[in-house]
């Protein structure tokens, strides 16, 4: 199925494990099987934890005891949740294809020889979904000749595994390799908390931050709030995991996470398989949590076993009380219950994933709501339900159907999570009942969970719904049709809405009619959470860096449309900005998905020029209600974001955008920053902004402010002109002021808020942190 690389390929390191009698708290175990270089610090990262917990003097939640464990200066670090910024120390990165290509470039562009914390790179989003599993991989691989030899040999260069197209979803690797309990990883991809599953924080960034870490610096995070959900009872019939998410973001909303960690405790945690919490785990970004994670537990133990961990098992049981538990008496910023002995199974959508439905409710609430209740697609799979449990228990609704002679009534697709699942149901026989289903088996990578779908069944603009098991369905987001109903929920229910080809269904109460017309009902799901015979882990397609990396070479064609070096950005002036136009003024929902559409414009993650022509193509215009349409200030003439943003700042003039609440929500795509500065923006205004986006505007030295009384959104006019005073005394927790010039009118002032700190503060002073980066390297 995998089509043989260029580079060649290390084997599997191969270790003795440690029987838990042998280890003790002092052993050097490694942090997973595949590096000879890394091992866990434990030990080190108790003592800090310690001297942490004397300076504060309180029980610690499980998360705050990771977040600690990992602070740079344990001794000097102010703590405050919510207030304070962490400087913290992280045991690796994890980088996806499409945003791997511009953090390796910035990486390139420090001058440094090797990468300073282990990075992997995981080939994964562009591979587009069209015929089928090897056929649309081996277009990919043909497609993106260049990048993938550009990924492969930067990473031989740079010291970084590599993790070529074909292996699998970054999110189901790094579960399946590297994730291990109270460890902290940062990933440049918003669904990173996944291996919240295995009791890790981890934490989704952009590039940049990547590159911080890259180089030994420290990373920045404001010291998040913590809300606990309690788990009590257990789950039943056709509820699972991944109802528990869809639940709470029905409860909090897409931004009620916004500067937390969601943290698991309860009874109920301990009732239901390691890959389960990292579903919940993966869709907490869903509700703009900082992550999410759960305490060390059983089933984890049972995973790393699974999956040729054990000694990581054993190794953590010894520090479960100190570091991997919360404190008995730890307080809450938030607590949210959820009774699993009640809940039921839910349906989130249509284009928002806090949209929640219980299934029993949705035959009137689609109604209602002029819905398409045709199904038109139903698609499994995702980095957010991928498991060999998920797998195991839609197959057997499948089989239940079969014996009764029915097939699926819509188009339906398995997307496997990585080369190690579609391998172990390929030997099980899941992978053959989903085919005799009717269904196809697509590559293992994201697809169209991220627009990577070349649909062929309708026409865009047909209105229709589709029902997956992926974690978000945002407008347009999954086949770039904006009349597409996509909706969110567990695999089982996918397979239940497939075979009825109505999003009224409920398989808990509603018949069906069997080949013969005779009616019946389908029996609840059942599986199991790990492979009775283990895991197959397929054909190997990792390539380990090689010792000897002094005659890799790196070739970027200065003729390529795929890749491009990068030039720095300007710094700042030095002074305060006046008159500058609104480019748009955003209306409502303006995601990274809005900001930086994904779906084709993948292939230009690497050459920012190409890619920031789709800068707010998505985004509403304020003025006319259209997409992707502005008014130039200067000329009057209409045209799309990127060209009249284009044409401002090739005549020297700075622009602004204002937005609404949450702005830039979604994917962690540091494009969504990288290309306004690049077309010569200067400040993003809004009611609020989505944590990762605010961050990465930061780094690439833009402006994120925030309106301070949020109604003068309504009274700004897209022809209005801008001034932003007090950027000489830019200073921690001190507004700016903004003036307002309308065509008609007299001038008005409104006061801008920040989150700068002093550091950060120097990221836009010196036009970018990677400036500010280069510029101390130089120094040394």
């Amino acid at each position: 199925m995998l089509a043989a690389r260029s580079l060649s390929r290390a084997p599997r390191l191969t270790r003795g494990l440690a029987s838990v009698s042998q280890l003790t708290p002092d052993s050097k175990v490694h942090m997973n099987l595949l590096e000879d270089h890394s091992f866990i610090q434990y030990k080190k990262q108790l003592e800090n934890l310690k001297v942490v917990k004397g300076r504060l003097n309180r029980p610690l939640t499980y998360a705050e005891k990771i977040l600690y464990a990992h602070l740079d200066d344990p001794h000097g670090q102010e703590i405050e949740r919510g207030v304070s910024y962490l400087k913290l120390r992280p045991d690796r990165v994890a980088c996806q294809d499409a945003t791997a290509q511009m953090a390796i470039l910035q990486f390139m562009s420090a001058g440094m020889p090797s990468v300073a914390t282990p990075v992997t790179v995981h080939c994964d989003h562009l591979i587009q979904a069209q015929k089928g599993g090897p056929a649309d991989l081996a277009r990919a691989i043909s497609l993106n000749k260049e990048v993938y030899d550009f990924l492969a040999t930067s990473c031989a260069k740079y010291n970084i595994g590599f993790w070529g197209p074909g292996s699998g979803i970054i999110h189901q690797i790094v579960l399946e390799n590297y994730a291990f309990p109270g460890a902290l990883m940062i990933g440049t991809d918003s669904h990173t908390p996944n291996a919240g599953g295995l009791g890790q924080l981890a934490i989704g960034v952009g590039g940049a931050d990547a590159v911080d870490v890259m180089a030994n610096l420290p990373w920045e995070l404001k010291a998040p709030k913590i809300i606990g959900v309690k788990l009590t009872g257990k789950m039943s019939g056709w509820t699972s995991p991944k109802d528990i998410i869809l639940k709470l973001a029905g409860i909090t909303t897409v931004k009620g996470g916004t500067g937390a960690i969601v943290e698991y405790f309860g009874d109920g945690v301990d009732t239901f398989s390691c890959t389960g919490m990292g579903t919940i785990c993966n869709m907490g970004a869903e509700i703009g949590a900082t992550t999410s994670v759960f305490p060390f537990n059983h089933s984890m133990v049972d995973f790393l076993n699974a999956t040729g961990r054990g000694e990581i098992a054993d190794f953590a049981k010894l520090y479960q009380k100190e570091y991997l538990s919360a404190d008995k008496g730890c307080e809450y910023d938030q607590v949210i219950e959820i009774d699993l002995n009640t809940l039921e199974p839910h349906i989130n959508g249509p284009f928002t994933p806090d949209l929640a439905t219980p299934v029993s409710k949705m035959k009137d609430v689609a109604i209602a709501n002029d819905w398409p209740v045709d199904v038109r697609v139903g698609l499994i799979g995702s980095c957010t339900n991928s498991s060999y449990e998920d797998m195991t228990r839609a197959a057997s609704i499948i089989e239940d159907a079969a014996s009764h002679g029915v097939k699926a009534k819509t188009l339906f697709t398995v997307s496997p999570g990585s080369e190690q699942i579609r391998a172990t149901i390929a030997r099980d026989g899941q992978l053959h009942i989903f085919e005799e289903f009717g269904g196809k088996v697509l590559a293992n990578a994201c697809g169209p969970c991220i627009g990577q779908w070349d649909r062929q069944d309708i026409k865009k603009g047909d209105k229709n719904t589709i029902v997956s098991s992926f974690n978000r369905n945002f407008t347009s987001r999954n086949d770039g049709n904006p009349q597409t109903h996509s909706f969110v929920t567990s695999p089982e229910m996918v397979v239940a809405y497939a075979i009825a080809g109505d999003l009224r269904f409920n398989p808990a109460t509603d018949k069906l009619k069997d080949a013969n017309g005779n009616e019946f009902m389908l029996k609840p799901p059942h599986g199991v959470g790990l492979p009775p015979r283990g895991y197959d882990k397929g054909e190997n397609t990792y390539q380990a860096p090689p010792k000897d990396r002094s005659q890799v070479s790196v070739a970027v064609s200065p003729t390529s449309d795929r890749l491009q070096l990068l030039k720095p950005f300007k710094p700042w002036d030095g002074k305060d900005a006046f008159k500058l136009p609104i480019l748009i003024k955003s209306l409502g929902k303006t995601t990274t998905d809005h900001i930086s559409m994904a779906g084709p414009w993948l292939k230009y993650r690497g050459h920012l020029q190409n890619i920031s022509n789709n800068y707010m193509i998505g985004a509403i215009n304020a003025e006319n209600g259209k997409a992707n349409y502005v008014k130039n200030h200067y000329t009057g003439e209409y045209k799309g974001v990127p060209a009249t943003a284009a044409d401002y700042r090739d005549k020297g003039i700075r622009w602004v955008v204002i937005g609404d609440e949450n702005f830039g929500e979604g994917s962690s795509r540091e494009h969504a920053a990288l290309e306004p500065r690049y077309l010569g923006g200067f400040a993003i205004i809004t009611k609020s902004f989505a944590r990762i986006h605010e961050t990465n505007l930061k780094k690439q030295g833009l402006l994120p402010l925030n309106f301070v009384d949020k109604s003068a959104y309504e009274k700004i006019n897209p022809d209005d002109e801008i001034d932003i005073i007090g950027l000489t005394e830019l200073a921690p927790g001190k507004n700016l002021t903004m003036r307002v010039h309308p065509k008609n009118g007299e001038a008005w002032e409104t006061p801008l808020s920040h989150t700068y700190n002093a550091q950060q503060i120097e990221w836009f002073k010196y036009g970018s942190a990677l400036n500010k980066m280069a510029a101390a390297h130089k120094s040394k």
